[in-house]
C-alpha cells in the first residue's frame, strides 16, 4: 500500500514588514528545495497585519486579530515578526497555551522575558525558536547550542550591531565625526529616528543576553549587562587608536572568569573597545556582525556574515521553520524536559546555573585614556604618580599637540587593572587643577586564547 504524504506545515506570519515579506519570498523562490529537505510542504495560511496586502496569494487569511490567529486550526508555527515586548509578548503567550509552535527575532522580548517564555513552552510541549534574534543571519544560536555542545566556553567576543559598527567604520576610514555618520545611518536605513537602541549598546545587550545563556548554561538576565555607547567617541579618539596599532570596536563580551574564592563568575558586558588592527574582528567593517568565540578544546572560531536585513533574517527564520518543521512528526513523549530535541537555551533548563554575574567594578581590562590637560611643567609627572598610586602599569604614552591654546591632549594606555582602581584613578586624575576636561577612558582587548 502506497503511504500517503505527510500533511505540510501550516504558518501564521505575524507582521509582515521588512522581515515578514522577506520571509514570504524566501518561501516563495526556495519552497521546492526546501521540501527536499523535509519532505513537507510549508505554507502560509494566515498572515497578521493592520493593513491588507494585496500581493499576497487569496488562499492566506489576512486579519488585524493576532490572538484569534494564534487560535486557529489550520496553524502549526506561529512567526512573531513584530518586535515590541507588549503586544508580542502576549501573541507569543497565547500561542504557546494553544499548542503552537513559536520562531520569533524578538531579542528584546527573549532578553526580557525570554526565562517565562521558555518555561511556559516546556509545560506546553512546545518549542520557541530564535536564531533571527541575534546576527541576523549568522547561525550563532544554532553554533553555540549544537556545534559547540561538547565544548567548553571560555568567552565570546561580537560585533552584533551593525548600525555602530557601521558608524565606527566610516569614522575610522574616512574621518567623519558622529553625529555626520549616524545621520547618514538614518539616512540609509541602518538606524531608526530614535537611535538609542544602537547608539547606546541597548540591542547588542539585548543579543548578548541570549548569547551568554547559551554559552554559559545561565538564566537570563538582561538587567545585569553592563552597557555603555558609542556617543562620546569622536574622530581624535579613533585617529590615536590607529596611531597607537587599534581599531575602535562596538563589542560585546560574555566571559567566564574564576574568582579570587575559586567559584566561577560571568562577565557580560557592551562597550567600545580598543582591539589590535590586525585581529579578526578588526576587519569586520560597514553593517556586518561577527562573533569571536573562545571554547576548549576547538580553541577561536569566528562566525561572520550579513547582521540585519530582508534576507539574512528571513534564512534564519525559515531555518528555525524547518527544523520546527522536522520534529512535527515525531513522537516526543509529554515527560522529556524538552519539547524538541534541543533544550531552548542548550541546556536542561533545570540544569541552568544561577552563576554569579560581576559587577562592572570587578571587571579587569586594559585602558585607554584621553586627557585635556594645561600645557604646564609637571602636569604628566602628576598624572602618572596617581597611576603608580593606584597599583597601574603605563603601556604607552602619546602627546599630541595642542588643538586649543594653553591646552594639549595627552594619550595613555595601561595595562589590565581592575576597574575599581582604574575609576579611583580617575577620580583623582580629574580632580587635579591642571586636568580641564573629564577623562576619556576606552577599554582594551587583546582577544587573545588566554585572556
Amino acid at each position: 500500500m502506497q503511504q500517503a504524504a505527510p500533511s505540510a506545515v501550516r504558518l501564521a506570519i505575524l507582521g509582515v514588514g521588512t522581515v515578514g515579506t522577506g520571509v514570504v519570498n524566501l518561501l516563495a523562490n526556495n519552497g521546492d528545495e526546501i521540501k527536499r529537505r523535509i519532505g513537507r510542504d510549508i505554507i502560509i495560511t494566515h498572515v497578521g497585519t493592520r493593513r491588507p496586502r494585496h500581493d499576497l496569494p487569496a488562499s492566506i487569511a489576512q486579519s488585524a486579530d493576532l490572538l484569534d490567529i494564534v487560535t486557529q486550526d489550520d496553524v502549526d508555527i506561529v512567526l512573531e515578526l513584530m518586535g515590541g515586548t507588549t503586544v508580542a509578548k502576549d501573541v507569543i503567550i497565547a500561542a504557546i497555551k494553544h499548542g503552537k509552535h513559536v520562531v520569533t527575532a524578538n531579542k528584546a522580548l527573549l532578553a526580557e522575558h525570554g526565562n517565562e517564555i521558555f518555561a511556559l513552552a516546556e509545560q506546553h510541549g512546545v518549542h520557541v525558536a530564535f536564531e533571527a534574534a541575534v546576527a541576523g543571519g549568522i547561525p550563532i544560536i544554532k553554533t553555540l547550542r549544537e556545534a559547540l555542545a561538547g565544548n567548553r566556553i571560555n568567552w565570546l567576543a561580537g560585533i552584533i550591531n551593525g548600525t555602530g559598527n557601521f558608524i565606527m567604520s566610516e569614522m575610522r576610514d574616512k574621518g567623519r565625526n558622529f553625529d555626520d555618520v549616524l545621520a547618514e545611518a538614518q539616512a540609509l536605513g541602518y538606524a531608526e529616528a530614535d537611535p538609542t537602541f544602537d547608539i547606546e549598546g541597548i540591542d547588542a545587550a539585548h543579543k548578548l543576553t541570549l548569547l551568554a545563556s547559551i554559552a554559559f548554561g545561565i538564566r537570563l538576565q538582561f538587567s545585569q549587562v553592563y552597557c555603555e555607547g558609542i556617543t562620546r567617541i569622536t574622530a581624535q579618539d579613533v585617529q590615536y587608536a590607529k596611531e597607537l596599532g587599534y581599531r575602535i570596536k562596538h563589542l560585546g563580551f560574555a566571559v567566564r572568569r574564576t574568582l579570587a574564592d575559586g567559584q566561577e563568575g560571568i562577565e557580560m558586558r557592551v562597550h567600545p573597545t580598543l582591539i589590535p588592527k590586525d585581529s579578526l574582528l578588526a576587519h569586520v567593517n560597514g553593517v556586518k556582525n561577527a562573533v569571536l568565540v573562545d571554547a576548549e578544546p576547538v580553541g577561536q572560531t569566528l562566525y561572520y556574515g550579513a547582521g540585519a536585513g530582508a534576507g539574512a533574517t528571513a534564512s534564519a527564520v525559515v531555518a528555525d521553520v524547518v527544523d520546527v518543521a522536522r520534529t512535527l512528526a515525531c513522537s516526543v513523549p509529554s515527560s522529556a524536559p524538552t519539547a524538541h530535541g534541543v533544550a531552548h537555551l542548550g541546556f536542561l533548563p533545570d540544569a541552568l546555573q544561577p552563576t554569579y554575574v560581576l559587577n562592572s567594578d570587578e571587571f579587569v581590562s586594559g585602558y585607554y585614556l584621553r586627557l585635556k590637560v594645561k600645557d604646564d611643567l609637571g602636569v604628566l609627572a602628576s598624572i602618572t604618580q596617581i597611576l603608580s598610586n593606584n597599583h597601574i602599569s603605563i603601556a604607552a604614552i602619546l602627546q599630541r599637540p595642542a588643538h586649543t591654546a594653553g591646552e594639549v591632549p595627552v594619550i595613555i594606555l595601561v595595562e589590565p587593572v581592575l576597574e575599581r582602581h582604574m575609576n579611583t584613578a580617575i577620580a583623582q586624575i580629574e580632580a587635579l587643577d591642571s586636568v580641564t576636561d573629564s577623562v576619556m577612558r576606552i577599554r582594551i582587548e587583546a582577544l587573545a586564547a588566554n585572556q
